[in-house]
């Protein structure tokens, strides 16, 4: 299975973000991974639609993977559709009918992904598996980056890899080149990485480091 790494945008240094998107784009990553927050569903606010659009016009070749976390994605869906989400995830705790979402997604020709909390049992995810293209496991409570990885979240990717051999599982928080390759053994096979890899001066290096591990 197709192993991809993701630098979340969050960690970026917002007074360079042009530049410190390019040099995600230049590491050899796959997808630049998007955190969009509300401050009912997480405690923390970022961006909008509009950072989207800034990436796909910034670097229209880098793929954007946008991870909503908000109690209502259904009424931002259109918007961020509409400035170039290419792959949109929906958390599984948010405020909608969350079958009818995932349909709006896919309909418009994108990916769409259900995302799960520490605390939420992985098994909330089987009525939807169907329906997926990628499932988001949260190895740290949403909010903030730089948080510490949670092992036991581990058993969360087992179970659904071992229920869905070909589904791309997607990895979040406290990710670094040692989590990472925990992740992967669990079955993982997406991994966002944001403070690690923008700590990094030489983020192509941290990038290579984690494939040969995740391999």
């Amino acid at each position: 299975m197709n192993k991809q790494i993701l630098p979340s945008f969050l960690a970026a240094d917002l007074g360079h973000l042009a530049d410190e998107l390019r040099r995600a784009e230049a590491s050899g990553a796959d997808a630049i991974h998007l955190d969009i927050m509300d401050p009912t569903f997480v405690p923390n606010m970022s961006f909008g639609p509009s950072i989207v659009d800034f990436c796909r016009c910034t670097c229209p070749g880098f793929y954007r993977n946008v991870h909503l976390m908000m109690n209502r994605p259904d009424l931002y869906l259109d918007a961020f559709m509409k400035t170039g989400a290419q792959t949109i995830q929906v958390h599984i705790e948010a405020d909608c009918d969350i079958h009818t979402e995932l349909r709006r997604i896919r309909a418009r020709g994108l990916k769409n992904a259900i995302v799960v909390n520490p605390e939420t049992p992985i098994e909330a995810l089987a009525p939807y598996i169907g329906e997926i293209d990628e499932a988001l496991v949260m190895t740290v409570h949403p909010g903030y980056g730089g948080q510490k990885f949670i092992e036991s979240c581990l058993l969360k990717i087992a179970w659904l890899r071992e229920r869905c051999p070909n589904l791309d599982i997607m990895v979040d928080g406290g990710i670094n080149a040692e989590t990472a390759e925990s992740a992967a053994k669990a079955g993982a096979n997406q991994f966002v990485a944001g403070s690690y890899l923008f700590a990094q001066s030489d983020m192509r290096a941290a990038v290579d480091d984690m494939r040969r591990r995740i391999a």
